[in-house]
């Protein structure tokens, strides 16, 4: 069977495609060389599985991306107290580059902003680490976080430094108040490389997703950062990752996000998955303007706002065996509980993992009590694909979980009110529902 998230990704990038509003970060003379037609989108889910679509291998540098992940680290190595003395967590209401600051302490609002991250930066690793020692840690704890290793664009960096003069107004700013404690330039420097490491949608993905996963990487099964940071980490990002679009984005499309302005953007749903899209074209916020309609369709089309509460994805499917002898015996996958996308996203692997010689397909709704419109979608598409493949598709749904399914063109599905049913029951060329 055709991997079915591959191509609903392929579909959404088509629809998105031929918007060519937006303007790419001529600020920075290396990102403003980038291809404006770079498009690419991914998915990581917490078990570990990648899907793409698009440019998904291309390098780009990560830019404000890395500010939640830098955060993460800061909180990790310093503790939260630390952090929070110099750093608040509250959305500014302004443009990322903003000079956001407490009246009377200075302290900037957020670390999403260039005052926040650039603070954060200085609260990586150990206290007493140099400059070049910090970048490291800043470069080794992002490679955690997309489980392999990363590195720089000097030119990008060489780039953004010849033009970092905002950057550098704000970092003696922040040295006035206190809250930076060193020379600010060594620190803009570090943070400035810590926005030119390279990265592909697939690894802003797989980072998206160690968030999801409470820290811990699906693909390497390292624990990048403790659970309670990623705590902090995604509630910052909601209320302030979009910057001054921040309010939009958490009552349309509510999922904890980040953008850069290379293009990416990444969005982490808790204990379900991690996306990022790639597109170089920037709205008036910094944010990518197909990226931004992508992470819209994600969220309308599969309900992955994240005030709809979602049901366990874990242990939907309860078993995946045949039932009895012979050629008709059936395979019968039995599933459990509530069915969301993540859990109908394991029902698509069992499924694409059935071997041609299994002639009959049960999908065994018994045991489940609920199927939110997206996992009915979805299992519906995945018997019409079995069918197109050429096996007998049985739903054992006899509670009418799924009242009148229709599985669409080229597919057909036969409702039975048992396993023993399916064994037994003899196709006919229009199917049948037996109750």
């Amino acid at each position: 069977m055709r991997p079915i998230i591959p191509d609903y990704l392929a579909e959404v990038l088509g629809d998105v495609e031929s918007d060519t509003s937006g303007e790419l970060a001529e600020y920075i003379p290396e990102l403003a060389a980038a291809d404006p037609e770079r498009l690419g989108a991914a998915f990581a889910m917490i078990g570990g599985e990648v899907y793409g679509a698009g440019d998904i291998d291309i390098e780009f540098t990560i830019q404000s991306i890395s500010k939640p992940f830098a955060y993460a680290l800061a909180l990790a190595d310093r503790g939260f107290d630390s952090v929070l003395a110099k750093v608040g967590v509250e959305p500014s209401g302004e443009a990322f580059n903003e000079i956001s600051l407490e009246s009377g302490t200075g302290r900037p609002l957020n670390p999403m902003i260039n005052a926040g991250a650039i603070t954060v930066h200085s609260l990586t690793g150990a206290e007493n680490l140099n400059p070049g020692e910090r970048v490291d840690r800043v470069l080794r704890g992002l490679s955690a976080f997309a489980g392999r290793r990363l590195r720089m664009d000097e030119a990008v960096c060489a780039s953004e430094m010849e033009n970092a003069h905002r950057n550098l107004a704000i970092a003696h700013m922040l040295r006035s108040h206190q809250v930076l404690t060193e020379d600010p330039r060594p620190i803009v420097d570090g943070y400035t490389r810590q926005c030119s490491v390279l990265v592909t949608t697939r690894d802003l993905a797989i980072m998206a997703a160690t968030l999801a996963n409470r820290g811990i990487n699906p693909l390497s099964g390292e624990q990048v950062v403790p659970e309670a940071v990623v705590r902090q980490v995604l509630s910052v990002m909601f209320s302030c990752g979009m910057y001054d679009a921040a309010g939009d984005w958490a009552t349309q499309v509510g999922i904890p996000a980040k953008s850069g302005v290379a293009g990416g953007l990444i969005g982490a749903l808790p204990g379900q998955i991690g996306m990022a899209t790639f597109s170089p074209r920037l709205d008036s916020h910094g944010n990518s303007v197909r990226g931004v309609s992508l992470f819209e369709r994600f969220s309308s089309d599969m309900g992955l706002h994240v005030m709809e509460v979602p049901a366990a994805a874990r242990a939907v499917v309860r078993s995946n065996h045949v039932v009895g002898n012979g050629p008709n015996a059936p395979r019968v996958l039995q599933l459990q509980g509530g069915i969301g996308f993540a859990g109908a996203e394991r029902i698509i692997q069992e499924a694409e993992g059935i071997p041609p010689s299994d002639a009959r397909v049960a999908l065994d709704l018994t045991r489940v009590h609920s199927i939110d419109d997206v996992a009915r979608r979805m299992l519906l598409e995945v018997a019409r694909r079995l069918t197109l493949n050429g096996h007998e598709v049985y739903l054992v749904d006899p509670e009418s979980i799924i009242p009148d399914p229709d599985p669409g063109d080229g597919g057909r599905v036969t409702v039975v009110a048992d396993v023993d049913h399916a064994a037994a029951h003899t196709a006919t060329a229009g199917g049948g529902h037996i109750r």
